[in-house]
């Protein structure tokens, strides 16, 4: 399957987005004082909600790595391959 450029670089923004923004909740979500993510403030007990958002934002995380490749090795074959579309 050959991607078009336009398709290619929408997936590699996506990965690197996805990348970005699933960091940046990963942060917050550690530094959270509002008392959702852990039952005191010295993270000794996380609670199940951040269980269940970390998985989240692992599992994004990875997805967002496996676009992201997907984008850029396209890239690359357009770059080997006169683009016909």
């Amino acid at each position: 399957m050959k991607l078009s450029r336009r398709t290619s670089w929408f997936l590699t923004a996506f990965g690197v987005w996805s990348i970005i923004i699933w960091t940046t909740f990963v942060k917050n979500l550690w530094k959270d004082s509002g008392g959702q993510a852990f039952t005191n403030g010295d993270h000794s007990q996380p609670t199940a909600f951040f269980w269940i958002h970390l998985l989240l934002a692992v599992t994004s995380f990875l997805l967002g790595i496996a676009v992201g490749t997907i984008g850029l090795r396209g890239l690359r074959a357009t770059r080997r391959t006169p683009v016909t579309d």
